[in-house]
């Protein structure tokens, strides 16, 4: 039987963690796969700007290495499967047609890494941009599926690469969602995100749920054209 003295002796729940608490990324080598088209240059650019090390990767390492010395702030470019190697935490930020077979050419590489899927099927047609839904449900789902023993999450997929290259912009005013399975490894991604400033990485789910995610490119790249802006997203009361 409890009696008033013995339930205090109960323990105490631990207190939930501060979702804002997150881990320092700084020494983490950030791959790029597809560094050399417009998206990954820009993101490329932008992290090392912040002091993280990154490699560029390209089918052809001598493309990324030219782009690497475009770039500059120590970014260094290498095939895809070395970049994959040599990286802590890797970008998927190649086209869509090309994503699967990517992927699948670099699942020993990408073993044990924190893959980030940046990847949105679109379509393109007379009526403008519009969102493809994968087999697998979303492009980060198509990746986790192809790449089993890696820890698959998904971000950075409503960033303008303009914005991105533009040297002349200094804060680029974003959120960045992020979708996961694990805690831990969404944490690390936020705190990427949160290396370029202006920016905020807030989860946003599991990746079952990353195809609105991706699929809401299409809307933003009307807003785009409607008002000739390069618009972002913005979670609010958080």
């Amino acid at each position: 039987m409890t009696t008033p003295d013995s339930a205090g002796d109960a323990p105490k729940k631990a207190p939930a963690k501060d979702p804002w608490d997150l881990p320092d990324v700084s020494s983490l080598v950030v791959g790029v796969l597809g560094g050399t088209g417009d998206q990954g240059r820009g993101l490329a650019y932008r992290l090392a700007q912040a002091g993280q090390r990154v490699i560029i990767g390209s089918r052809a390492a001598e493309r990324a290495q030219a782009a690497a010395a475009e770039l500059g702030h120590g970014v260094e470019g290498a095939d895809n499967a070395e970049c994959a190697r040599r990286s802590d935490i890797v970008i998927v930020a190649v086209p869509w047609d090309g994503h699967a077979r990517t992927l699948e050419g670099l699942r020993e590489e990408l073993a044990g890494k924190l893959v980030v899927d940046c990847v949105n099927p679109l379509g393109f047609d007379k009526k403008g941009a519009y969102a493809l839904t994968p087999e697998e449900g979303s492009a980060a789902e198509q990746a986790a599926a192809l790449l089993p023993d890696s820890r698959v999450t998904a971000a950075f997929h409503h960033l303008s690469a303009v914005l991105l290259q533009d040297p002349e912009v200094a804060s680029i005013d974003t959120d960045v969602m992020v979708l996961g399975e694990s805690r831990a490894d969404t944490d690390l991604v936020q705190a990427l995100a949160g290396r370029i400033p202006g920016m905020r990485g807030v989860f946003a789910g599991r990746l079952r749920n990353a195809h609105q995610v991706e699929s809401l490119v299409a809307n933003l790249i009307s807003v785009n054209r409607r008002y000739k802006a390069h618009a972002g997203v913005r979670i609010t009361d958080i």
